[in-house]
This record gives C-alpha cells, sequence and structure tokens, in this order.
C-alpha cells in the first residue's frame, strides 16, 4: 500500500508540473524548468551524503574501534542482504539517526552521542535496521526523483509570478491568463510541497515495517521510538537544517508551530500502533 500510494503522489505531481508548464509556456516553459531541476537534483543525488554528513560534523567509525554502534549496523546490513554501510557518528546529544547514500552499495550511517545512551542493544537494533529499510527501499532516490519534479514546480510557479505580474500568460487553448497564472502560481507550490510531505511519511511508515522484518523485533522499534519521540522534543538538535529533517528516524526539529504542522514525518502514536500490531501479527 505504502508503495502505490507512492507511485499514485508521483504521479499527481507530473500532473501538477505538465499542467503549469503548458499554461505558463506550452510544452517548451515546462521542459527547460524541468531539466534544470534534474540537473540540480542529480548533483545532490550523487553528492548530498558528503554534504549532510559534514554538515553534521559526522565521524567515521571503523570496526577496529571495537564500538557497538558498527557492531549493530554490521549485524542489521547481513541480515538485510546488503553490503556493509559506512558508519558514522554524530557529536550530538540529541537522540537521532539516518541513512544516506546513492544506492545500497553506495550508503551510510549515522547515529548521535546520545541515541547510543539511551537506547539498549535491542532498540539500537530495531533502529539501525529502519535506516537499513531505507537503503533496501532506495528511498534516497524516491526522495531525489520528488525533489527533481517539486523542484520544477517551485521554478515555473516563480516564472507564472513574474508573467502574471507584467500581463503575460497564454490566454488561449494550451494556457490561462494572468490571474490564472498568479491563482497556480500560490497554490501549485503549497500543493507540491503537501504532496512531497506525504510521500516521506509514507517511506517512514514503510522503513518502519521493513525494520521490524530484518531485526525481527517490533517492539524493540517501537520502544526506541517512544524514547526517541520523548526526549528529542527536549533536546532538539542544534543547527538541525529543515531540508535534512526528512532523512532522521525522528524529526530533529522542535516541533514547535508550523514545524509540527507540515512534519516530514507521520504521527509516532500511528507508527508505534502499526509496530505493535505487526508484534502480535494483525498488521
Amino acid at each position: 500500500m505504502n508503495t502505490i500510494k507512492t507511485v499514485l503522489l508521483l504521479t499527481l505531481l507530473t500532473f501538477i508540473l505538465i499542467f503549469m508548464g503548458r499554461a505558463i509556456g506550452g510544452p517548451n516553459g515546462m521542459i527547460i524548468a524541468f531539466v534544470f531541476a534534474l540537473i540540480m537534483n542529480f548533483t545532490s543525488y550523487w553528492w548530498s551524503d558528503k554534504i549532510v554528513l559534514a554538515m553534521y560534523h559526522a565521524k567515521e567509525v571503523k570496526q577496529s574501534d571495537n564500538n557497538i554502534l558498527y557492531d549493530v549496523v554490521r549485524d542489521m546490513a547481513t541480515k538485510a542482504k546488503i553490503p556493509m554501510p559506512k558508519v558514522y557518528i554524530i557529536p550530538n546529544e540529541s537522540p537521532n539517526a539516518f541513512a544516506t547514500g546513492r544506492n545500497p552499495s553506495h550508503a551510510a550511517v549515522a547515529a548521535t552521542e546520545g541515541i547510543l545512551r539511551i537506547l539498549d542493544r535491542d532498540e539500537l537494533e530495531g533502529v539501525i535496521s529502519h535506516e537499513m529499510a531505507h537503503i533496501v527501499h532506495r528511498d534516497i532516490l524516491i526522495g531525489t526523483v520528488v525533489a527533481t519534479v517539486a523542484g520544477a514546480i517551485s521554478m515555473l510557479a516563480f516564472m507564472a509570478r513574474w508573467a502574471a505580474f507584467f500581463g503575460g500568460g497564454r490566454d488561449d487553448d494550451e494556457g490561462m491568463g494572468g490571474m490564472g497564472l498568479l491563482f497556480m502560481a500560490i497554490l501549485a507550490p503549497i500543493a507540491a510541497m503537501l504532496i512531497q510531505l506525504a510521500i516521506s511519511r509514507s517511506r517512514e511508515f514503510a522503513a518502519d515495517a521493513g525494520g521490524a522484518k530484518i531485526s525481527h523485533k517490533p517492539l524493540a522499534l517501537a520502544e526506541a521510538l517512544l524514547k526517541l519521540d520523548s526526549i528529542s522534543k527536549r533536546i532538539p538538535m542544534a543547527k538541525a537544517r529543515p531540508e535534512t529533517a526528512h532523512l532522521f528516524i525522528v524529526n530533529p526539529l522542535s516541533g514547535k508551530g508550523l514545524t509540527n504542522l507540515f512534519s516530514t514525518h507521520p504521527p509516532m502514536e500511528e507508527r508505534i500502533k502499526r509496530l505493535k500490531a505487526m508484534a502480535r501479527g494483525s498488521y
């Protein structure tokens, strides 16, 4: 169901893009914006892992360090049947973790010092298995495709605002007038953002389910999520960036105001409910 939902939402994003392109300047306007957004996101896809790891001052952990995080990542990677990802520790007391990398052969898992202090071995396995599921599901690729289309929509919206301001717009069978362009320039980016958030939340549900199957410990993951949700709200991650919030297993931001309304993560109560249902065999 999560896969079907993701495909449907991506299709809806594509329809918005096509409609906007035709409204502004016919097919040519749409293609130019899409190609430019594709170039930007192709660059992000290849180098975003290095950028985000550097952003949070993550330090690589080697096997010789005899670190519990390295051992857990190795065990979960074996169970997930993927190559061993690189392992990083983030010097931050806010408990959290994320996976990045363009594919299973070029992946990395990072966890904060805070998460290592509060979770026991089973709970840490639950968290890391969640990140392994993101790698297996190629969620970084999905996120890049979504960002490409959403970015193109935002660029077209910017073009539409200027076209409406100067009285432009194609007032024929292929487009609309100035007021129609202005109206669409406001609504389309909002719709794209909401769809992007919906896809992100859907992939989190899928990673929870996939992680529980990898570790065979859905209750351990549920307990870990409960701890992370509670403590991360009291100790939000310092200098966390909204554009990277979707990477983490729980929202690293404070969760106040609009940040909570437009969250990249599904409600924690629902995530825990589904994991407990998996443990009972009723999900």
